[in-house]
């Protein structure tokens, strides 16, 4: 995206010939949709375009809700050398995500009001998206002393969290939950038990056999989440569970739906679509393994990826998160030991997440919602982001195309992180524009004045 793709201010856009789904309203139909001063305007089967609006042909192609990140790492403060909020912004725009919700593992870690006021600040200057800040439940993300919750609150956190580390120490995670119950507002816990992952580098199981690497067993989260459920239920606060991995996990959350439990659950597109296979790197590579494939959690068995998907496709995992996690070059190389976690996913994602679709193993409408709607309405703030194309909602919007089959080349990244195990693979639907707060900040190339 250029500077003209950022700064250009479209007061009225007219979207024409689409196929419109919103599901926070329940459409689906092919039809226009008018953007005006910022606003969705109006939704209707034929609006005629008036003079000097900006008119976009979107026959073939899906109009939606901006996506929504309610979990990934920009970087910034302190690891610039791996991502900026300016090239996460770009990386988004790209990916048809209008929203990322930044979480608090930045150095300094975001657990004073200042360090959110000004990322907030750094976002209004050089983001092309809407950055929502996460803060931490515990001073430097150490789990021993809770944060000035309220004053991270009114400093705009939309939600508290030390995600990289869990919330280990049940009086803490109490107390936290308690705080944010009487803000209204999520904890979003890192579901896993360090001493039963001890250490792991992958999924406990037959590749890690194979591969002589310390195993990581599914225990480590389904512990955890069955903890994080408990807590919720003595107390009725609203928990937020990361990451989800595990077919043991989406059963707890299942029965804890059940029972009226106040949990949401969310899952990422490589839990979803990969499995602890693709650690073994792709053939032909002459490697071992891949680092790009070392992620926290691990990358799981098929059992366990194909009970995350029937979990999202029936409700259970409420949404998609990227869990967008940019590393340097540096990061990932040498020993799959001593490489970091984490994969650069906003580009990839929704490529990567239509293989469910084109594969018939969800639909379309629920991929959509898992990517708007939903996390709008965990994250709970309509004026901030509402997952919505209800008329006079700000206007965030993508247009996507479905069926356009591409090539991964990490090297094309908008993200500084190159790091994705996905490099080479071919992979259907491409966004074709991005718009936030009434303006492209990607494709306004299909824009023409009329």
């Amino acid at each position: 995206m250029d500077r003209k793709d950022k700064e250009i201010k479209l007061l009225n856009i007219l979207i024409k010939g689409g196929r419109i789904l919103d599901p926070s309203q329940g459409i689906d139909m092919t039809g226009d949709l008018l953007i005006r001063d910022s606003l969705i305007s109006e939704i209707s089967k034929d609006i005629n375009p008036t003079q000097g609006s900006h008119l976009v042909e979107a026959h073939g192609l899906i109009v939606c809700p901006g996506f929504i990140d309610i979990h990934c790492h920009l970087r910034e403060p302190g690891e610039e050398h791996k991502e900026t909020i300016a090239t996460a912004s770009l990386a988004a725009a790209k990916g048809g995500f209008t929203t990322l919700c930044a979480m608090p593992n930045t150095n300094p870690p975001m657990d004073k009001p200042n360090i959110l006021i000004d990322i907030q600040h750094k976002a209004n200057e050089v983001g092309s998206v809407n950055i929502l800040p996460i803060g931490c439940v515990t001073e430097g993300r150490e789990g021993k002393t809770l944060t000035n919750m309220f004053a991270l609150a009114n400093a705009g956190a939309i939600g508290f969290s030390d995600d990289g580390n869990p919330i280990v120490e049940d009086d803490i995670m109490l107390e936290a939950l308690l705080n944010a119950k009487y803000l209204g507002m999520p904890i979003i816990n890192h579901c896993e038990n360090p001493y039963i992952s001890n250490n792991g580098v992958m999924n406990q199981g037959v590749v890690s056999h194979a591969l002589g690497m310390q195993g990581w067993p599914s225990e480590a989260e389904e512990i955890m989440v069955e903890r994080d459920i408990e807590l919720s239920r003595q107390t009725g606060a609203k928990v937020h569970l990361a990451h989800i991995s595990t077919a043991g996990s989406v059963e707890l959350i299942r029965n804890a739906k059940a029972k009226g439990i106040n949990v949401s659950a969310e899952a990422t597109p490589h839990h979803l679509t990969l499995t602890e296979e693709s650690v073994r790197g792709q053939a032909g590579t002459g490697k071992r393994y891949d680092t790009n494939a070392k992620v926290n959690p691990p990358l799981r068995t098929t059992a366990d990826v194909d009970a995350v998907i029937q979990g999202l496709s029936d409700g259970t995992i409420d949404c998609v998160a990227t869990d967008h996690a940019p590393h340097a070059p540096n990061d990932k190389n040498g020993t799959f030991e001593d490489a970091a976690f984490g994969i650069s996913g906003l580009d990839t994602a929704l490529g990567s997440l239509l293989s469910l679709v084109h594969n018939r193993k969800i639909p379309i409408e629920t991929l959509i919602k898992s990517m708007t709607y939903s996390p709008a309405s965990i994250v709970n703030k309509p004026d901030k982001c509402s997952g919505s194309l209800r008329v006079n909602t700000k206007a965030d919007v993508t247009i996507f195309d479905p069926d356009i089959q591409w090539q991964v080349d990490t090297n094309l990244f908008a993200s500084k992180g190159k790091n994705s195990p996905l490099d080479g693979v071919f992979l259907y639907g491409q966004v074709m524009a991005t718009i936030v707060n009434g303006k492209f900040v990607h494709g306004s190339e299909m824009a023409r004045i009329v």
